[in-house]
């Protein structure tokens, strides 16, 4: 074995011991799982769908508007044509030990481009690090409330700022820069089993210990609760940005046999 593969194979181990101490330090045990088991599933839209809420592109339009549409989805409920459900985090309660962080990596960096935070939605590991950057040429920042309290510029393009996200829960994402329509949610986790469904309602969780579980369905809720004025940290000006209503949850039991296949629905509702 040469130099170079004796590096590599104790950096991965030491990103291994560095995980397993942050789970452990979070009440949650790494362990082998030999004959883990797989739920998925789909999330439906049941009922009539509400209105989506759109706000009006009042600032940089030659950034924020490329199609010309003079208004933003604010994108917190996607229904698709089937009635998939999309951005729904789809986890297990009371999880205390399993296997290792594998979240998807494309959900744990964060980009600002056209002015929509993407992904719209975001599962980070507690204690890991969380990398946020700004593709536009425009002042941007990045507001957090919740599990989280940073307020963070992005003045130049394509700068990548690294926090680190402490304490578990879920932060909310908004941009002081008077681009109001922007939001996201950061969902900070102790355990790897979690899953967002995809824009079909889809979503599959793996490596799952044999047991009884509950399993929720997580949406952040589409309703503006109420609006707030804020100071525009670039042009100095109040502008008013919405305020969303709490996330809603509903919550289901699976039974996961060895190397089995557990398959759970959920429908959500305006109700």
């Amino acid at each position: 074995m040469n130099t170079r593969t004796l590096f590599l194979a104790g950096s991965v181990c030491a990103v291994a011991l560095l995980m397993a101490s942050s789970a452990a330090a979070q009440g949650y045990e790494v362990i082998t799982v030999s004959n883990g088991g797989t739920i998925s599933g789909t999330v439906k839209w049941e009922g009539a769908q509400p209105k989506v809420p759109v706000l009006p592109i009042t600032k940089n339009p030659d950034i924020c508007d490329p199609q010309k549409k003079g208004t933003r989805d604010l994108e917190r409920l996607l229904v698709g044509p089937d009635g998939g459900v999309a951005n729904t985090v789809v986890y297990l309660k009371n999880v205390t030990k399993g296997k290792a962080m594998d979240l998807p990596e494309a959900r744990r960096s964060l980009n600002q481009k056209t002015c929509r935070y993407e992904p719209h939605v975001l599962l980070v590991p507690a204690n890991a690090d969380f990398s946020m950057k700004s593709s536009d040429p425009i002042l941007h920042n990045i507001h957090m409330v919740g599990a989280a309290l940073y307020n963070i510029p992005f003045p130049l393009q394509d700068k990548v700022i690294i926090r680190q996200m402490r304490k578990p829960g879920v932060v909310s994402l908004k941009c002081d820069a008077g681009h109001v329509w922007m939001n996201s949610e950061i969902l900070v986790v102790t355990h790897p089993y979690y899953a967002i469904t995809d824009e079909h309602g889809n979503f599959k969780i793996t490596g799952v210990p044999p047991g009884d579980y509950e399993i929720a369905a997580w949406h952040e809720n589409w309703a503006i609760a109420r609006e707030e004025t804020v100071m525009d940290v670039d042009s100095h000006k109040e502008v008013r940005r919405p305020i969303f209503s709490d996330a809603r949850t509903w919550d289901k039991k699976v039974t996961v046999a060895a190397s089995g296949a557990a398959k759970v629905d959920f429908q959500l509702s305006d109700k």
